[in-house]
């Protein structure tokens, strides 16, 4: 127990520690990191492709497409994805982690009490026999403050670990949804891709039909041989055969956006599987430039915050080479029930508690050094993530501009094999040639057809990697 004249120097110790910094390095983003790199924020070397412009990527990018069906399906996703569900449950862990790590820095209170006991005392005491009755009723009771100097940091620098970890778990969650809002994009539009490639064979299926219908007229009518029939169904075969991979990749993707949106396969509607035309953009694609791309990935801002969290964790491990001072105030009351109430029943003392353990050096330094692996670790993952999103970002937009190209030249070859088509069947029916040469002029037509169908699906593929590249989709809610 402390007594009075302890109390100025409780107070001198008090103010001395106030003025004390926290130990291990204070958090700023290394000179030499890689997002601090001038290339790293300039325009995108493959932004200056016509497809492309400089404008600031919208948060709600789907909507550039226009098709309410789209809006709907991510407005569902965004409430019942459970990929969604886990990472706020995880934002809401950490949000609490960062008040227990506050709650630190608050006085304790501690409360006792027996109001009222009947016993037997030993009757002795060490300054006089006790005359009093041995059989009686007794009370104790008393309060205490605490409160303990952060004389290191080591409560500062875990609030500031704390806080880290919960602005990560803010960027995880964010990128949960940019990846959804993506997912479900692209689900949508696998499913309109095989309906329209689905299509595309149902209609080369139909012009073989066609044609073995015509070959069959020709036989009976004596012009036609029974090997030029053969062949066109033979044909028709393999063009039928292509059809049921297109109606399962449609169900799958179904299935996919079913777990998307928090259903089962069988709440989904089937009008989906109606649609024959994916999604896409005509128009040239807003990508903005490398400063605003890591600005806003979420991932990028991840790596950051942990990079901030484990900096601050080498303060919390150093701070163990130092000693814990509290400040208490405490007092209570204890007697007989027949004295409550007296001046000699009550008690109080206030003063500082040093606590110390002479650390062993070895076993303290080796958790320092292992803290500042953990933050060395955790820059290499920052630089990782901001070159990765780079890459990813050129990557991307290179892919869509070049298959762009490769769609111009598909389109002019299904044209050609159309009219390749068309006149070699002219040229069988006036006898010039025979039905071979038919037979691969719609064969190439039904391949440069597919390819062109595949084609498509591409493209809305690339134009949903370039915005998922770009790291939109977090910042809005849509309605």
């Amino acid at each position: 127990m402390f007594s009075r004249a302890l109390t100025p120097l409780a107070l001198a110790i008090t103010l001395a520690i106030a003025g004390c910094a926290a130990v291990g390095p204070d958090y700023k983003v290394p000179e030499d990191a890689a997002v601090n790199r001038p290339a790293a924020a300039g325009e995108f070397q493959q932004s200056h492709e016509a497809v492309f412009q400089q404008n600031a990527v919208p948060g709600t990018w789907w909507r550039l497409y226009q098709d309410p069906t789209l809006d709907q399906l991510i407005g569902q996703a965004l409430q019942a994805n459970t990929s969604l569900r886990m990472a706020a449950a995880n934002l809401e862990r950490t949000q609490a982690v960062t008040e227990e790590a506050r709650g630190a820095q608050q006085p304790t209170l501690g409360v006792n009490a027996s109001p009222a006991t009947y016993g037997h005392s030993s009757g002795v005491s060490v300054l006089a026999p006790d005359t009093r009755p041995k059989n009686r009723w007794s009370y104790s009771g008393g309060i205490s403050i605490g409160y303990q100097i952060d004389l290191a940091g080591r409560i500062r620098r875990t609030i500031e670990a704390a806080e880290g970890d919960e602005a990560a778990a803010q960027a995880a969650y964010d990128a949960a949804r940019v990846t959804v809002v993506a997912e479900t994009a692209r689900a949508y539009a696998d499913i309109c891709a095989s309906g329209m490639q689905l299509a595309s064979a149902q209609h080369s299926v139909a012009v073989q039909r066609d044609s073995l219908n015509a070959v069959q007229r020709l036989q009976q009518a004596g012009r036609g041989t029974a090997l030029d029939v053969t062949r066109a169904r033979s044909q028709l075969e393999q063009l039928q055969a292509n059809l049921p991979p297109f109606q399962a990749s449609q169900r799958q993707a179904l299935y996919r956006l079913a777990a998307l949106t928090g259903r089962t396969p069988a709440e989904m509607p089937t009008a989906l599987l109606e649609c024959h035309t994916p999604p896409r953009l005509t128009q040239a694609i807003p990508v903005g430039d490398g400063a605003a791309l890591l600005r806003r990935r979420p991932d990028v801002r991840e790596a950051e915050r942990k990079l901030a969290a484990a900096t601050a964790r080498i303060g919390v491990a150093t701070a163990s080479l130092y000693p814990t001072i509290s400040l208490g105030l405490s007092g209570s009351s204890a007697a007989p029930m027949t004295m409550i109430g007296e001046r000699g029943t009550y008690s109080w003392s206030v003063g500082p508690l040093i606590s110390w353990t002479i650390p062993n050096t070895g076993i303290a330094q080796a958790q320092i050094a292992q803290a500042k692996a953990v933050a060395s670790s955790a820059l290499a993952n920052f630089d990782d993530t901001v070159l990765g999103a780079l890459r990813e970002t050129e990557s991307a937009l290179v892919a869509y501009a070049r298959q762009l190209d490769r769609h111009a030249a598909l389109q002019e070859a299904r044209n050609q094999s159309a009219i390749a088509a068309k006149q070699a069947e002219q040229l069988f029916h006036a006898g010039k040639t025979d039905y071979l040469n038919v037979l691969d002029a719609q064969r190439t037509l039904a391949t440069d057809e597919s390819a062109l169908a595949a084609s498509q699906a591409t493209l809305s593929g690339d134009q949903i990697d370039v915005f998922l590249a770009l790291g939109g989709g977090w910042q809005d809610t849509p309605i």
